[in-house]
């Protein structure tokens, strides 16, 4: 028999989550759902699971023991904006409605109202689920005790505490003392993160210990942590959740009560809550017994004992953030054979062209493929048979390797078979390479990299070793263990040819496993599979195919942009130095600091993780509004970031064998599904700014070429005429009118062959956003308008196309 269910939600938590993640939505009265919709979404799957004690905890208005101890503690937050404010009223109402308890305790926070009862339900042997999406919860993690986070499905038990932190959950408080929070204020050590504060905690084991070895810490980040050594007892004391409060209601009297199906059904009619009302119907003609709303008795066990909790749920909706157990693989590498001569190679072909597939890897002198060496080869027809073929190793004592030319011309009718089947990991970066060795390889049917991120984008990273890990429970051997690391790195053409052999034939032997356990866990996701062999295998061969080419860019036009460019930032150094009265570094910190609130005595707006005064982008543009000084520091830095990122980095990134800059396309990366690109990323080239666009004038066709630009004409407008049926959208559409130039015209009263490229950019945003669901209040932000102002031209919007928001209401 299971042990009975004590589910707390940390309700503050997820209101605040709720309204950033979701939209701003709002029903027909104007009144703003985003934030209560996602709540009462997360309420209702919490309730299917029939807990049998349950609580809302709500932070209370007013400071609390911790302001005692710190008064600066979360002052850096800003205020509660109006639209969520207006939320927390109407969702009390939904939850008592519901039959939960709520708890919202005076002089303690929502936290510690959760570690205390947290810890007394253990005790009672309850197992308890806190759901939440606050990493301090993680402290309280045990056996007994789990987190789950339903707005991600993310599950946090002992293991994957120590997975996602790098620490034990008892170590956890150490580890938020040591980073400090910037959302809360606590000083921590200035520039210490999760992987340096789990570092320390690894090698020293507590704070205290930490603190007592802060002496051996070298470097600028032992500095910082000795400079923080007097406030790390009060951080730590700011970040520790109190499990010990005087409560006023024992652990029987959060037993979930009984809904009142009338009140509702008047609210979620009110918030337009459509599926939460479908189910509300569901459930009055079921039985009472299956209801999912019916309360248990304070002695019961809950209902359902034996089929799924809240956390077996959110496990099997979100592939959990803790991995199930992997089967353990045995690997065998004295077992790899090094093919040194013809015969070995021959033999190795005909036991390739044999097999039904096989998986290949390249070991190179790097990893940009358009400039590394090829040093070697491996491969693998059958799990734990592999070879590797050297082609390039040179150290002292090497044995003869097999000529480059001979290894790809006996393999070249191989790898160019489109007929057989080859597996990479990562491939792309292989096909890349062997082309600049006149191998164009065909057959690339599967990659395990892309298996990976089809089954789950955001399980694991999709490197090899991490997929062994997950997949295989095998540690690989890592780059570092045969080539070093920093300064005394080797590259991989000096790695001695055991060693080497280790390494490479593993890759391909991983590969092949990794495939066969990866193709089996696709074969009964139907629709993920379509995705993998329709949309992403198939890509493979068009990116590498770009990235081989790459893009002309015309460096004499970045070098004459660097220069106008640097002159302006000198201007506005100068104009700074004139608006203070002596010189300073606009590119510090430290001295913005001192002449921004030291000097000119400017309003502190936000602080830094440290305490310090911010100088960022937001603070700045606070400060713009009472002196100039700030204006010219953002024109400044938004000058030195276009020089930095691209005038003068640009030229430097030409491949000087091609004459073209060269990105990588990433697909294994974005959780959305999306590419993303590096070395450089030529997906963010700026376009926002006049500086910006001219960048774009560097990317040139080669003589007797153009360069096409295509996009889908407002093609997200153009469906929402088609689902809605809005005649005045459809007839806009039909005498090819420009929707957003229309909009923008309405909008800022000119005449439409007045609107500019910004007018017409922000008609865009209006657009789409209205079409999303945002509300006057985003709008108002967007604008930089009123409020008042932003409802009318909602107003006017949704007069022109009435069906839309008819269609949005349905």
């Amino acid at each position: 028999m299971s042990r009975p269910q004590f589910v707390l939600i940390d309700g503050s938590s997820y209101l605040f989550r709720a309204f950033h993640a979701l939209p701003p939505l709002t029903n027909k009265a104007g009144e703003p759902t985003g934030a209560l919709y996602g709540v009462v979404n997360m309420l209702r799957t919490t309730l299917k699971q029939r807990p049998a004690r349950v609580a809302f905890v709500l932070d209370a208005e007013g400071p609390t023991f911790r302001h005692q101890l710190y008064p600066d503690y979360k002052a850096t937050r800003s205020e509660t904006p109006p639209d969520l404010k207006l939320q927390v009223a109407p969702l009390k109402r939904i939850v008592e409605a519901l039959g939960i308890p709520i708890l919202c305790e005076p002089g303690v926070e929502a936290d510690d109202v959760i570690g205390t009862l947290a810890c007394r339900a253990r005790e009672a042997e309850y197992d308890v689920v806190i759901s939440t999406s606050d990493k301090d919860f993680a402290q309280l993690v045990d056996g007994r005790v789990t987190l789950v986070n339903t707005m991600t499905n993310g599950v946090l038990d002992p293991p994957a505490v120590l997975e996602k932190f790098g620490v034990q959950p008892e170590q956890i408080v150490d580890l938020l003392a040591l980073m400090g929070d910037s959302v809360d204020n606590i000083p921590g050590v200035e520039k210490c993160g999760p992987k340096t504060a789990a570092k320390w905690l690894a090698q020293y084991g507590t704070l205290e210990n930490v603190i007592a070895h802060s002496g051996e810490v070298g470097g600028k980040i032992g500095e910082n942590l000795r400079a923080a050594l007097p406030t790390l007892p009060l951080s730590k004391q700011l970040a520790t959740i109190n499990t010990s409060l005087t409560l006023p209601v024992g652990l029987d009297e959060l037993a979930l009560r009984g809904p009142d199906v009338p009140a509702l059904r008047e609210l979620y009619a009110r918030y337009e809550f459509n599926a939460a009302l479908k189910e509300l119907d569901r459930t009055e003609v079921a039985s009472g017994s299956d209801s999912f709303m019916t309360p248990t008795s304070v002695d019961a066990e809950p209902v359902r004992a034996s089929g799924p909790g809240l956390v077996e749920m959110a496990r099997a909706a979100a592939r959990p953030v803790a991995p199930e157990p992997a089967p353990v693989v045995s690997i065998d590498r004295s077992a790899y054979e090094t093919v040194l001569d013809e015969a070995q190679l021959d033999a190795w072909i005909a036991r390739l062209e044999r097999s039904d597939a096989f998986a290949f890897d390249t070991e190179t002198t790097g990893i940009d493929a358009q400039q590394a060496e090829l040093v070697g080869l491996s491969f693998a027809a059958i799990p734990g048979e592999a070879a590797y073929v050297p082609l390039g190793h040179i150290y002292p004592g090497a044995p003869p390797q097999l000529p480059v030319e001979l290894v790809l011309g006996k393999l070249r009718p191989l790898l160019e078979d489109p007929c057989k089947s080859k597996i990479g990991q990562h491939g792309k970066y292989d096909v890349n390479m062997l082309a600049r060795y006149g191998v164009a390889v065909e057959g690339l049917r599967h990659d395990s990299m892309l298996a990976s991120y089809v089954l789950n984008s955001t399980a694991t990273r999709h490197d090899m070793d991490s997929l062994a890990a997950k997949y295989l429970g095998h540690k690989t051997i890592l780059f570092t263990d045969v080539a070093g690391k920093g300064a005394k790195q080797i590259s991989f053409a000096q790695v001695d040819l055991k060693l080497a052999t280790e390494y490479a034939a593993e890759d391909a032997d991983v590969t092949l496993r990794l495939h066969e356990a990866l193709q089996a866990k696709l074969a009964s996701e139907p629709k993920l599979r379509q995705v993998y062999d329709e949309i992403e295998m198939p890509l493979v061969p068009v990116l590498a195919r770009m990235e081989r080419l790459g893009v002309l860019v015309d460096a004499s036009v970045l070098e004459a942009q660097s220069r106008d460019m640097k002159q302006r930032m000198n201007g506005f150094i100068q104009r700074a130095y004139t608006m203070v009265g002596h010189t300073f570094s606009l590119d510090s910190p430290k001295q913005l600091q001192q002449v921004l609130f030291g000097e000119l005595g400017l309003a502190v707006r936000s602080r830094t993780s440290t305490g310090q005064p911010s100088t960022d982008e937001y603070a700045l543009e606070e400060l713009a509004r009472e002196h100039e000084l700030p204006r010219l520091v953002m024109e400044y830095r938004t000058l030195a970031k276009l020089v930095g990122t691209y005038t003068d980095k640009l030229p430097q990134q030409i491949n000087q064998r091609t004459g073209r800059v060269h990105t990588c396309f990433h697909q294994a990366v974005a959780a959305t599904g999306r590419l993303s690109s590096s070395d450089p990323n030529l997906q963010n080239i700026p376009i926002r700014s006049e500086d910006g666009r001219r960048i774009r004038q560097a990317f040139v066709a080669p003589p007797g070429y153009r360069l096409v630009a295509a996009d889908y004409s407002q093609i997200e407008l153009r469906i929402m005429a088609h689902l809605s049926g809005d005649e005045g959208l459809a007839r806009a559409f039909r005498a090819h009118d420009d929707i957003h130039r229309r909009t923008a015209a309405d909008v800022f009263g000119v005449a439409p062959d007045a609107v500019d490229a910004n007018m017409r950019r922000a008609a865009k945003a209006i657009n789409i956003g209205l079409m999303y669901g945002m509300g006057a209040h985003g709008l108002a932000i967007r604008l930089d308008i009123s409020r008042g102002e932003a409802q009318e031209y909602m107003d006017l919007y949704f007069a022109r196309y009435p069906r839309v928001r008819a269609f949005m209401d349905q």
